[in-house]
């Protein structure tokens, strides 16, 4: 399905396919023989979602782009069922497991490979040809590798990212209440949504 998203819309070329039940939202341009596969979401919030070429997004992945940070798949990327990439950019020759988590301002560098479950921060930068192990998480810039059983090692790391600044753009414990306030504003613009088919 195709969503008109703040007067964008999607840009999907010839050679590309787009499952029936996927859904591509505003300002999204896929590139040469993408491949965007059934439950998938590639959402332009108010920044853009970008694809490279031969790039195949798997069932019930969510791909997000955001104003401070747009989404940039680079060129053979592959995305998992139900990876989250939110404000990321993935560079060439990037294998983004099942269930792989991208926060604002994160880059995976070429080549790297985030395993099942694994995590790339905020603002974290994972150089390239590195592999993030099943359910690890990386954090800081260039980013240091967690199991996750080092958690007070990696809140110290962690703390320094400014998720919720990144992500939500406000301090660190600023009331539930209030970022919801601001996140019902937000999604709002999507009252305002035409589907195109």
């Amino acid at each position: 399905m195709l969503i008109e998203h703040r007067g964008e819309r999607p840009v999907v070329p010839e050679s590309a396919y787009v499952a029936p039940s996927a859904v591509l939202c505003g300002a999204v341009v896929l590139g040469e023989r993408a491949r965007v596969l059934h439950g998938a979401v590639l959402t332009a919030e108010d920044g853009e979602v970008r694809t490279g070429h031969d790039v195949v997004v798997m069932e019930n992945a969510l791909v997000r782009g955001r104003a401070e940070h747009p989404a940039v798949l680079g060129d053979s990327v592959l995305v998992g069922p139900h990876a989250h990439i939110n404000g990321a950019r993935v560079e060439d020759e990037v294998f983004v497991a099942t269930g792989v988590s991208m926060f604002p301002g994160a880059v995976a560098g070429a080549r790297s490979e985030l395993r099942i479950n694994s995590v790339l921060h905020a603002n974290s930068h994972l150089p390239p040809d590195t592999t993030l192990p099943i359910g690890w998480i990386a954090a800081g810039s260039p980013a240091r590798l967690f199991s996750p059983d080092r958690h007070d090692e990696l809140w110290e790391e962690q703390e320094g990212l400014d998720f919720p600044g990144t992500v939500y753009g406000v301090p660190r414990g600023t009331p539930m209440r209030e970022v919801m306030r601001r996140q019902v504003e937000y999604y709002g613009a999507h009252l305002g949504d035409r589907r195109l088919s």
